[in-house]
Order: structure tokens, then C-alpha cells, then sequence
């Protein structure tokens, strides 16, 4: 898992050996998918995610003004730790086995 830093206005290109299966987390700001043919996709804000492989999505870029950061997740990482913005509802533990 590594996060990504995209200023306001950058733009970074989707590489197919560094993005293949990749799963992206906006943590806070905004990106735009560009696609292939270099059309505006969708915008994202926070908490979307969304996979890279197979969408098309030649580069990410930043529509605002303000630094978004991405949480990057791929195949290759081990641990992945991930830090929720909502609580967590833990359910008792009635001792019975599944």
C-alpha cells in the first residue's frame, strides 16, 4: 500500500505495469479518471474507490485547488492497513464456533 499526493491541477499517467490491478481509496480532495482517448471521465471525492485494470484510465488528475491523496493498494503488498473515517461496530462474541 504506498499514497499517492496529486497538487491541485497534476496529473499523473496510469502505466500499465505499475497500475495493473491496483485499487485506489481517495482519502480526501477530488480526481478525474482521463480515459483513452484523453476524454474527462468521472470525478471521485472521498472514500470512492475504484480498480484501475481493464477501465481505460490513462491518467489521474487533480480538478482542484487543494492536494487530494490516494491510498494505492495493489497484488503485491503483503499487509494492507487500512484506517476507516467511521467507526467500526463490533459484534459481541457469543463464545459459539462458525
Amino acid at each position: 500500500m504506498w499514497t499517492l499526493a496529486l497538487r491541485g491541477g497534476a496529473r499523473v499517467p496510469v502505466v500499465a505495469a505499475q497500475w495493473d490491478d491496483a485499487f485506489v481509496v481517495v482519502i480526501c480532495g477530488r480526481v478525474q479518471l482521463e480515459l483513452r482517448d484523453g476524454e474527462p471521465g468521472p470525478v471521485l471525492g472521498p472514500d470512492a474507490g475504484f480498480w484501475l485494470r481493464g477501465t481505460g484510465v490513462r491518467a489521474l488528475r487533480n480538478p482542484g485547488r487543494r492536494t487530494a491523496r490516494l491510498c494505492v493498494v495493489t497484488p503485491r503488498d503483503r499487509t494492507v492497513t487500512c484506517q476507516s473515517t467511521h467507526p467500526v461496530r463490533h459484534l459481541p462474541d457469543d463464545g459459539g464456533t462458525t
